[in-house]
Order: structure tokens, then sequence, then C-alpha cells
């Protein structure tokens, strides 16, 4: 089956040896993905809402170069650091996935890569 790797081009993908987005057949694996801009800056800080919403916008926009989008995505993993606002990250997961309902999970850990981010979310797709 073919594979096909998509990248952002960050020096991370190269440092630790991982893909942005990975397409096989018609399954598509989006890597986690954090608040950070294109120059490496958090987006939303202290405001889980915002990181949210940017997240998915991210998601978005490899899902749609790898050939898939939105409505394909069936499961979606979110990691937090403070499951107590877990209403803010919610309202932004329902703006995109109301309709959709795609299985997800949000798990708190005690922290991500860097001090700032609040959530990491990682997605699947299936593409017809």
């Amino acid at each position: 089956m073919h594979r096909h790797n998509f990248s952002t081009g960050t020096p991370w993908e190269e440092l630790i040896g991982y893909s942005r987005a990975v397409r096989v057949g018609n399954i598509i694996e989006i890597t986690g993905t954090v608040a950070s801009d294109e120059q490496g800056n958090i987006v939303g800080k202290d405001n889980p809402y915002e990181q949210t919403k940017y997240i998915l916008q991210k998601i978005e926009r490899v899902l749609r170069q790898a050939g898939g989008s939105l409505e394909q995505i069936v499961r979606t993993r979110m990691f937090v650091t403070d499951i107590s606002r877990w209403k803010e990250y919610g309202k932004a997961h329902h703006e995109v996935f109301h309709s959709i309902k795609p299985c997800t999970s949000m798990i708190e850990i005690s922290k991500l890569i860097a001090p700032g981010y609040m959530i990491e979310i990682e997605a699947t797709a299936i593409v017809e």
C-alpha cells in the first residue's frame, strides 16, 4: 500500500523523526498538534478555547493537503493539562464537530512539550 508523509518543515519533525500527517490508503493519521504558529509562538496563551480552536484549524489544513476533510475524521484524542477546564476545550471541539461527532477522548496529563501549551490533539480520518 502506498504511503505519503506530509510535513510542515518545522525543525522538530527532522529532529524527532515524525511527519505532520501520514496517509496510507484511505487512512490519514494526524500527529499530536499544539497551538504554535509558524514561528513557534504559542497561540492563545492561558486560553484553552483559543488553543483548541487554533489546533483544529491546523488539523484541517493538513487534512486537506492529504486529500481529506473534517467530515472524514472518525477519532480525535485530546491531551489536556487541566481537565477542570474541559468545557472550554469542549466548546471549540463542539463548534467543529457538532454534526460530525467523531469518537473522542480527553485525557489529563501532567504537562506537554513546553510550558504554555494546554492541549495537544491527534486525529484519524478515513477518506473515500
